[in-house]
């Protein structure tokens, strides 16, 4: 292997004219491996292979080229590589530094050129790239000197970042270099053209400086927005700024400009700057997102953890290189708890965390890049003062963030407010306790006004924000918590929320929070005034009254509306489990109209309370029983889905309303008509109702009292229905549907003075339909709140036509459905109707029968006041066919009376134009405006000239008209009239 080794390095002679001095020297060269194997014996092996220098290479890189030597003592004996003369020389060097390592390195340069070459070596004292995570590299001095193999010792340039030896190699030379190491460390040691090495240099400085001179102003920027706004979260971001200035004056060795260091404090002053970034890191986290608010723990954990920092920081003395790598775990730990806190956060819509999502991604990248970096992964020149530039983005960015919060709101006297101010700002609210939140002192106070808040526990209420939680509803406290934080960071607004507490009873109240928040001078909230109000009894009756909408008042049970809802639900479930297989039946009580004929309607809601009762005790919970109509009850059934038992259960319900009811010393025995249908995966709620329907038909044509289940056949006794139905849903988008126009005629001079509108169907197929045949089956399906607003607005329209052209006196009347009335959207409609077509609403009149009327009287009367203080008129439809009760009469703000033509039919009963006379004055002394309909003679309306009717409607003045027809009858009205003034 020596051999090897020697013949590797000798440079064959070159051949001439052989000489006596040639033989002498070749005898020489016989001896020479000779010599060479003792040199070899007494000395390490030679390895090296001298790199190749031409001028035009501007950088090479030594290291691969390099033999190091570890732990030799003072002195080195190495071989250099041959000459080129071909000869290995042996060469030893002494140490030059006073505290010798005993490391070494060892490596050779060739001039290949024909021309002297200077050339930098030049070896970096710090490189992150490569440095290590646990036990970093943190930079020290490398080589102490450099000993050519022939010459003198290199020169060392004056440099504050690396080792710099101003090497010069004369034309075909091959020089060996021992150099003196001072680190067991070598990261990088390249040879540079001066040029060059100046040049990159020079490139990086410009770099460094703008990148400190943007960091400095950061810093500075943000402490004096510190000084000017004082909220917690600007020192903690002026600190991170600072941080981060220090680092970079290290990794940019600006540090040491600043203040001079003595070799080897390097390692100490980059470890504290990088504790100081993970601390100051953590401290911006705890003081931005306000985590103190709501849980002790995370103060308490921030403080361990910055405790220990503050420990690693002091230890970075003794230890550099352990401190520096634990603050780079630390900064991965915060990286990793921040961003779950901030996604947590920002879920709950905290708009701090919302707003950090950006510059957390861009710490986490930033983090990432780094790992490469100290890794090895990533190496190249640019990615050290890469990461520095980064980081000054990230406060750049952080800035941006907090400036949003420093320069929004207004300005309000900071300090503690009296009593008696306390007092006047919760007067805005309407409550009996005032609250008042000391934000900076993170303090509520809750003082008791009245005995209503007895049961509250205000003395749990007073202290921290998160006090309130633990006595707060579970549901209640996240929006609790983002209520607080949302008017802290928008500062403005008002507070207006509604929250449960528990009170010292354990139950809960209903706590209405209304308050304001107060600004500092500094643009931030300092506190949150306002009342507390027990809206419990408030909360228990719009409880009532939902559960009232949706449920029958008579039964409790569920209504229709309710029962839709129902199977709109158990259809979506039926698509994901199999095993949900429902039933739906429909229950109607055989002649239960003549019960109430006979009886009367108390006792008739008396028997449908009881049999109501009776069928819901043979179901289970998880079945749905409704009242879908008068005397029609509707079953869900989802606990059984055997055939057998359904059927069982269907006979059940038929025996349990044959049960005889005991009423008064009276039997009375019912029966009822069961139709049920099953469940398919296309079926549709509205289509299970009706297919239930259908068969409960079937049963009552089979004389009632019996159980049909649905069957495709049944579809076509119901086909002509169902047809119907489809299409009137079509005639909306067709323009099949159309108003007629009565007129209502002023009995004195029989002018006409409006008109009663009525629904008017044309099919394209079966000609004219009746409105008694498609009124009901629109009802049945639902339409008829559709019907009901074309009306509206089609008679609007016309009427406002016939305002601007003919005459401005004109009103219309137009019919309400009973599901119009029970919708709250009708008052909403009325008015919008008015606007668009820029109506008085004495122009409109609305009608409504006695049983609609009557058939919520409640509700009846509550929603037509409301109709009445717009203005509207309201005409009572066929009068002294239902109740025709004073006391019923009285209670609803009726201003026209319309008397059913019965009163006016000539059948010789002599009773009739006695009771046409007391409905005709009580209206008078009512001051209500009458309208009689179906009159047929002279005589009728000369009798109702005499009585003082005002108008009367029948077809002895005219049939129903067209829109068309009705303008040409007021057009010849109105020309008449001018003809004869």
């Amino acid at each position: 292997m020596i051999i090897n080794c020697i013949a590797l390095h000798r440079r064959p002679a070159r051949r001439s004219a052989e000489r006596p001095t040639d033989r002498i020297a070749a005898g020489l060269l016989a001896l020479l491996p000779l010599v060479l194997l003792l040199v070899a014996l007494s000395g390490p092996a030679l390895a090296l292979e001298p790199v190749s220098i031409s001028k035009d290479v501007q950088v090479i890189d030594l290291k691969p080229a390099i033999e190091l030597y570890r732990d030799r003592g003072r002195s080195i004996q190495v071989s250099t590589v041959p000459g080129a003369d071909g000869i290995v020389r042996r060469i030893e060097v002494e140490a030059q530094a006073p505290n010798a390592s005993g490391d070494w390195a060892v490596f050779a340069l060739a001039n290949d050129s024909d021309e002297q070459l200077d050339r930098l070596i030049v070896a970096p004292n710090f490189r992150l790239a490569g440095s290590g995570i646990i036990d970093p590299d943190l930079g020290s001095q490398r080589i102490a000197s450099i000993t050519p193999s022939e010459g003198f010792a290199l020169d060392h340039q004056p440099s504050s970042e690396a080792d710099v030896f101003l090497v010069t190699l004369n034309p075909g030379s091959v020089v060996t270099f021992v150099a003196e190491l001072t680190s067991p460390r070598l990261p990088e040691i390249r040879l540079w053209q001066p040029d060059a090495y100046k040049d990159t240099v020079n490139a990086f400085t410009l770099y460094r400086g703008i990148v400190l001179g943007i960091a400095g102003l950061l810093a500075v920027f943000l402490t004096i927005l510190f000084v000017v706004k004082g909220s917690a979260m600007f020192p903690a971001t002026a600190a991170l700024a600072w941080a981060v200035l220090a680092y970079i004056c290290i990794d940019f060795d600006f540090w040491q400009k600043l203040v001079p260091m003595m070799p080897g404090e390097e390692g100490m002053w980059r470890a504290a700057t990088e504790v100081s970034l993970a601390l100051t890191l953590v401290l911006f986290l705890y003081a931005y997102l306000n985590l103190n608010r709501w849980h002790g723990l995370f103060s308490l954990f921030t403080a361990v953890w910055l405790a220990a920092l503050v420990g690693l920081g002091v230890f970075a003395a003794f230890d550099p290189p352990l401190a520096a790598g634990l603050a780079r775990l630390s900064l991965v730990g915060i990286a990793g708890l921040g961003l779950v806190l901030i996604l947590y956060l920002s879920v709950l819509r905290f708009d701090r965390a919302i707003m950090l999502i950006p510059t957390w991604a861009l710490i986490i990248l930033w983090l990432f890049a780094a790992w490469m970096t100290v890794t090895g992964r990533l190496s190249n020149d640019i990615i050290q003062p890469a990461l520095g530039g980064g980081l000054v983005l990230i406060v750049l960015l952080i800035g941006f963030t907090v400036m949003q919060h420093a320069f929004a709101g207004g300005t309000f006297a900071h300090g503690q407010l009296s009593d008696m101010e306390r007092r006047s700002l919760a007067l805005a609210g309407t409550g009996d306790a005032i609250w008042d939140w000391d934000v900076d002192r993170d303090h509520i106070f809750a003082g008791v006004d009245d005995d209503m808040t007895l049961p509250l526990p205000i003395a749990t209420m007073n202290g921290p924000a998160r006090d309130w939680l633990p006595i707060l509803h579970p549901d209640d406290r996240d929006r609790f918590k983002l209520t607080l934080d949302t008017i802290v960071e928008q500062r403005r607004g008002r507070i207006a929320q509604e929250f449960r507490i528990r009170s010292v009873t354990g139950s809960y109240h209903w706590v209405s929070l209304r308050a304001r928040p107060v600004l500092g001078t500094d643009g931030e909230v300092v506190r949150c005034v306002g009342t507390l109000n027990d809206i419990t009894e408030r909360k228990k009756a719009e409880e009532r009254l939902l559960h009232d909408a949706l449920h029958d008042q008579l039964t409790g049970l569920p209504n229709r509306e309710l029962f839709l809802d129902r199977l709109e639900a158990i259809s979506t479930l039926t698509a994901v489990r199999d095993d949900v297989k429902p039933t739906v039946f429909v229950i109607d009580i055989d002649r239960f109209k003549q019960v109430n004929d006979d009886f009367g309607l108390a006792t008739g809601d008396t028997i449908l309370l009881t049999i109501g009762r009776r069928l819901k005790r043979i179901l289970k919970p998880q079945d749905t029983l409704a009242r879908i109509a008068g005397d029609e009850f509707g079953l869900l059934l989802v606990s059984e889905t055997d055939l057998d038992r359904i059927a069982a259960l269907a006979e059940n319900l038929r025996e349990a309303i044959k049960a005889p009811i005991i009423f008064n010393n009276r039997e009375i025995i019912l029966t009822g008509s069961v139709g049920l249908t099953g469940w398919t995966e296309r079926t549709r709620p509205e289509d299970a109702l009706k297919e239930a329907e259908l068969a409960m038909y079937q049963a009552k044509r089979e004389g009632g009292d019996h159980i049909e289940p649905y069957r495709p056949a049944l579809r076509t006794s119901g086909a002509g229905r169902l047809q119907l139905e489809s299409d009137l849903r079509r005639a909306f988008t067709r323009g099949e549907l159309s108003l007629a126009f009565q007129p209502i005629v002023r009995i004195e001079d029989g002018r006409i003075a409006g008109f009663e509108a009525l629904l008017r169907w044309d099919h394209p197929k079966r000609g004219a339909i009746s409105p008694a045949e498609f009124i009901p089956v629109a009802e049945s399906s639902g339409q008829i709140v559709l019907l009901g607003q074309f009306a509206l607005d089609e008679a609007a329209r016309r009427l406002s036509d016939w305002h601007r052209m003919i005459d401005p006196t004109l009103f219309v009347s137009v019919n309400i459905s009973s599901r119009q009335l029970i919708r709250q959207d009708l008052i909403g409609d009325v008015a919008a109707v008015l606007k668009r077509y820029d109506l008085s609403a004495g122009a409109l009149k609305l009608e409504l029968t006695e049983s609609l009327v009557m058939d919520n009287p409640e509700r009846s009367a509550q929603l037509l006041s409301k109709l009445k203080e717009m203005g509207l008129g309201l005409s009572l439809d066929d009068f002294g066919t239902g109740y025709s009760s004073l006391s019923y009469l009285m209670q609803f703000p009726f201003d026209t009376l319309k008397v059913d033509q019965s009163f006016l039919k000539s059948d010789n009963r002599p009773e009739r134009p006695i009771i046409l006379n007391s409905i005709v004055k009580m209206a008078h002394e009512l001051n209500l405006t009458v309208v009689a309909e179906g009159v047929e003679t002279e005589e009728d309306v000369e009798r109702l000239r005499e009585l003082d009717c005002k108008y009367a409607q029948s077809f002895l003045y005219s049939a129903p008209l067209t829109a068309e027809e009705a303008r040409r009858e007021l057009m010849e009205q109105k020309t008449t009239l001018r003809r004869s003034a």
